[in-house]
């Protein structure tokens, strides 16, 4: 069974700050959560395969292409500032 200091436990590592009407109202539901995977444990799963999505999905995107990427010249065409050939920044103080 779980406890108010389950509850609390969890909650600093969440790092919650929980007053004591939510204490008592998650306590409930936690254990609530708890009893229904302690009854879906219950379940013959043996034939079921193991899986990392619902659906049969194949890899959707689309295959790499290797193209040109800008030149030098186009990448700072339309900066703001250039200097040395490289995009020039405002320095963060």
């Amino acid at each position: 069974m779980i406890g108010e200091d389950d509850v609390r436990y969890v909650a600093r590592l969440a790092r919650l700050r929980l007053e004591q009407d939510e204490m008592r109202r998650m306590t409930a539901e936690l254990a609530k959560i708890l009893a229904h995977i302690d009854k879906m444990s219950e379940l013959d799963t043996s034939a079921v395969p193991p899986t990392a999505h619902v659906l049969d999905l194949v890899d959707v995107t689309r295959a790499d292409r290797v193209e040109p990427g800008l030149s030098r010249e186009d990448a700072l065409r339309n900066a703001p500032a250039v200097a040395d050939d490289s995009f020039r920044i405002p320095r963060m103080g």
